[in-house]
Parts: structure tokens; sequence; C-alpha cells
């Protein structure tokens, strides 16, 4: 209980320190712009409101450098979730906030986002449940939902290219979470849509989720994306390159996809990724007697057993990346954190107590593979031997999973 109380204590202070650093290295609040233009395409949030995004602009050497970065939210994979997610920011651009503060890979301020805090920096808004992939033209009249995810991207992108990145020189597409899926599924026809001679490579945080059995033996995670895909229609924008081989929503697990993608790619992931373990190892439906609660609110609680299990799903998820080839194309920073999502918040990005894997921030390895300074490709030991780790400790109202 002690240790439950202390770990408590050092997440509080964790974020207390956070807010100070992006208070101090940031102060930054970015407008909403709503996308009115996108209705007439069809490209609408769930409920049929407008798509938005928000756009710091770049200056000086970065005024022709584009880092678009997609919000996270994880899915809804049925009409009921969806429904749930309908009047929440998360499916209605009419809830989403007005300002929205910018830090960590979006910061603009060079001693904390040292590579790209001069760039045309955006973040377009997660209102459609699908990782941007569904597309359903008919409407139910009941529910009014709106499964149009692959519209709204090609409609933000088809506007920022007319607001000056068709002139575009350096070109990021990241993501974190769901978003960090987006930005993998989404890779190749990012740096189609984008002028030949652009320079062009994709960031996932957190968004390499992996096909893998929960505690109980079921598949869980490849039931409820295929629902997802079902639901809104996915499969037709999945890449074609994997849909043509094996099942549709088997394409969405970036392992299958990610072998075929040919612009550079970055993965940013916890081996122990938080959202991975509460949700695809160990959801409640796999675990009704709440057996690891304890150890899905802070990995310090976790008994031996339930570390050995943790162990197991790290490896998967090695084995997992590890089909992606060695091309010194691809980069990744698998750290053996509890964590999820690390370069949004400047504490984890780049800062005196980030996380670090062979003496390198994120930010710093990051940078260094996109200017092709020298290639990064390294996986963390396995917990606890990783001191540099910011690991998550979650409340009990944070337990609930898919």
């Amino acid at each position: 209980m002690d240790r439950m109380k202390n770990g408590r204590l050092q997440q509080w202070l964790r974020i207390l320190v956070s807010m100070l650093i992006l208070l101090r290295s940031e102060g930054l609040f970015v407008n909403i712009t709503h996308l009115q233009s996108a209705v007439a395409k069809g490209a609408v949030c769930l409920d049929g409101s407008p798509p938005a995004y928000h756009l710091d602009r770049g200056s000086g050497t970065g005024i022709n450098s584009w880092l678009v970065h997609f919000e996270g939210g994880g899915w809804c994979n049925n009409v009921t979730s969806c429904l749930a997610r309908k009047n929440t920011r998360l499916g209605s651009s009419k809830y989403m906030d007005k300002n929205l503060a910018f830090s960590g890979i979006l910061g603009n301020r060079g001693q904390f986002n040292p590579d790209f805090y001069n760039w045309n920096r955006v973040k377009i808004r997660y209102c459609d449940g699908s990782s941007f992939t569904g597309d359903i033209e008919a409407v139910n009249r009941v529910t009014n939902l709106h499964f149009r995810g692959a519209r709204i991207f090609l409609a933000v992108i088809e506007d920022l290219l007319a607001k000056g990145m068709k002139n575009a020189e350096n070109a990021i597409l990241s993501g974190c979470s769901a978003g960090g899926l987006s930005s993998i599924l989404h890779c190749d026809s990012f740096k189609a849509l984008l002028p030949m001679g652009t320079k062009v490579k994709c960031f996932s945080d957190a968004g390499y989720f992996i096909n893998t059995k929960d505690v109980s033996g079921a598949q869980h995670i490849a039931a409820y994306f295929n629902n997802v895909v079902t639901t809104h229609g996915s499969a037709k924008n999945l890449p074609q390159s994997c849909t043509s081989k094996m099942k549709p929503s088997l394409c969405f697990f970036p392992q299958y996809t990610g072998q075929q993608i040919q612009t550079p790619l970055f993965l940013i992931n916890a081996a122990y990724d938080s959202w991975q373990i509460k949700n695809i190892l160990a959801p409640d439906v796999a675990d009704p007697q709440r057996a690891w609660s304890k150890c899905k609110l802070d990995i310090n609680n976790c008994s031996p057993t339930e570390l050995r299990t943790m162990e197991g799903f790290r490896l998967n998820f090695i084995n997992a990346l590890t089909q992606l080839g060695a091309s010194t194309s691809r980069g990744f920073f698998i750290n053996s954190c509890y964590a999820h999502c690390q370069t949004e918040m400047q504490e984890l990005w780049f800062g005196r107590s980030t996380p670090m894997l062979n003496n390198k921030t994120i930010a710093k390895a990051v940078g260094d593979w996109f200017y092709d300074r020298r290639p990064f490709q390294k996986i963390d030991c396995p917990y606890p031997c990783d001191r540099t780790c910011h690991n998550r400790v979650f409340g009990p109202e944070e337990l609930t999973s898919i």
C-alpha cells in the first residue's frame, strides 16, 4: 500500500514538474482551424461536424518544413461505442478545445525541440474513431453516424498543401497512439501527395500495436480490430500490398503492413506499452476477477508471475518489430518503460530527466535519423534495467479497457 501511495506521489510530482516545464518552455497555445470546406466533400467527424486542426507557422530555416501530427484517442468498433464518442471531442469538432498547448515534438523553442522548433507544426484532431481509415457513404438516419476518417485525412492534407505545404522541402507525418497507427497506415499516401523533391519520413509514437493473445489465450485485439475495420468500411483504405495477401483487418496491425511501406519510418514505443498491457495483454474481458488490476495501475505492484507474463509480451513485441526488416530506412527507439506516448510531453521528449537509450534522448535519436546524421535502431534491456524511465502510475478510474 505504501508503495502505491509513493508511486502516486511520484506521478503527481512528475505531472507538476511537467506542467512547470511546459509553462516555462512553451507557453504556446495554438488556435483551432475548423475546415468548413471539407463538409461538402463528406469529410466529417462522427456527428457530421467539420474536421479540425491546429497550425503553428514555421519561420527562418524551417519556413518550408512541415511536421503533421495525428492526435490519438483509441477507436470505436461498433455503433454503440461510436455513439458514445459522438458527443465528445473524439467524435465532434463542436467539443474540441479552441486553443491547444503545443509541447514536445510540437514545441516552438530550440532549446526544448532542437530539430523541429521552427517548422510548420500541425496537429490534426481525431474525431472519426478509425485512425483516419473509414469511408462509408451511407448515413443511418437514426444514429446519424458518419464513418469518413479517410476523407478527413485527404481533406486536411489538401488544405495544408494549399497553405504552403506544396512548397515543402522537408515533411514528417507523425502521431501518438491511434494517431501513431495513422502515421504508419498513411505514410506512403502522405508522401505521394507531396512534391517529388520533398524529403518525407514518418514517425510513430506508441502506434505499433501487436497481434497477440491475451492472458486467457483469446485473440481479443484481433477481434476488436476486425470490428473497427468492418464498422468503418476501412478495408479499401488499408495498404493494398497487405490486403491482397491476408484478411483486411489484420492489415490494421503494423507488423503486417509495415513490411511494404516504402517511405522511411521511425518507431518510438515502450516494450511494456501501458495501453497494450491494459487492453491487449490483460483486458478486463480476459481477467474477470481483476487479478491484474494492481499491476496495471503501477508496474511496481506486479507479481513475479505477472512480470514474467509481461516479459513474454515484450518478446512478442520485439519479434513483431523484427518483421519490418533491418533496413537503415527504419529507425526505432524501444525502451523498457511502462509508458504510452513519449513525444508530446516535454519531460519525455527532451529535458534533464528524459528517457534515454544509448545516451540519447528521443528528440536526439529522431532528429539524427531524420537528417541522416546517423542511424538509430536500439532496443532496451528488460525491465527494470532502465533507470531513465518515467513509468506511468494510473488511478483506479483509468483501468477501464476495450
